[in-house]
């Protein structure tokens, strides 16, 4: 998904439901494995301290190990240094609208009711949906605590990484994310990709039955993207295209300016625009 845009300080202002650490995380970050398994104690005395109940804490972070996947496609993100061209080739730019247009047909209901919430055509999502995890047939085999655990602990980025362990957490407790659930190598969730503090944030219940399944329900995914774009400017009835009103909200969607080109183009094709 989204990485450089998703940077996110004062998580009080942000989700009123968040739970926020005391005072700065004691827990010493470390640049390998040789420190996590303390890192891990430490970080859930100080979430406990911090309201995080003993029942999530137990059931997600029981099996948390050091993940060197993760690590490596965190030290290793390639493809945004493509160009255009490249990149579309990469991502199957033309099979993702070929099949984009099926998938509109076939889903016309779900995409109209959710114009209508959220003023947010088919095309952006179905080219967010298409290239994030094929349609929500590759959603990543990583254990996403593992994941979200091993960035918190990791120095690069371990205040950024420690709030979305957090929201990871409420999430566990809540029972919208499964402690053995699996994704993408930076804790990425579900069908289009979300981080667990965008989940928190923008998540929604699509299909009504009271939870937000980023991972089995295509309508609680497709929502939820739409209420992102829509929460970073998306304007009912505004153009997508870069110098267009709602080019601005896409670029919410990912910092790369490859990226952010192809869901413009993608979805245009998908949208007929």
């Amino acid at each position: 998904m989204h990485m450089a845009r998703c940077a996110v300080t004062g998580l009080a202002a942000l989700i009123s439901t968040a739970v926020l650490p005391a005072a700065a995380s004691a827990a010493q970050c470390g640049n390998n494995s040789g420190g996590f398994s303390a890192w891990v104690a430490e970080f859930k005395r100080e979430a406990a301290g911090n309201g995080i109940s003993s029942s999530a804490l137990n059931a997600a972070l029981a099996n948390v190990s050091y993940s060197r996947a993760t690590i490596r496609a965190d030290r290793g993100q390639k493809s945004f240094k493509l160009s255009l061209d490249q990149f579309m080739q990469k991502r199957g730019g033309q099979a993702i609208i070929s099949r984009g247009r099926k998938m509109r047909a076939q889903n016309a209901r779900l995409f109209d009711s959710i114009e209508q919430r959220f003023g947010v055509p088919a095309g952006p999502l179905i080219a967010i949906w298409g290239m994030e995890t094929g349609f929500g047939s590759f959603m990543g085999k990583e254990h996403t605590l593992s994941a979200v655990s091993t960035l918190a602990y990791d120095c690069r980025r371990s205040a950024y990484f420690t709030d979305q362990l957090y929201a990871a957490l409420q999430l566990v407790e809540r029972g919208d994310l499964s402690p053995a659930a699996r994704g993408a190598a930076h804790g990425e969730i579900g069908q289009t990709q979300f981080l667990p503090l965008n989940v928190l944030k923008f998540g929604v219940d699509g299909d009504g039955n009271g939870h937000v399944d980023m991972v089995r329900s295509k309508a609680d995914a497709l929502a939820s993207t739409a209420n992102f774009l829509r929460g970073h400017g998306w304007q009912p009835g505004g153009g997508y295209q870069p110098g267009q009103v709602n080019y601005a909200a896409i670029q919410g969607w990912n910092a790369a300016s490859v990226y952010q080109q192809a869901i413009a183009i993608i979805g245009a094709e998908i949208d007929g625009d």
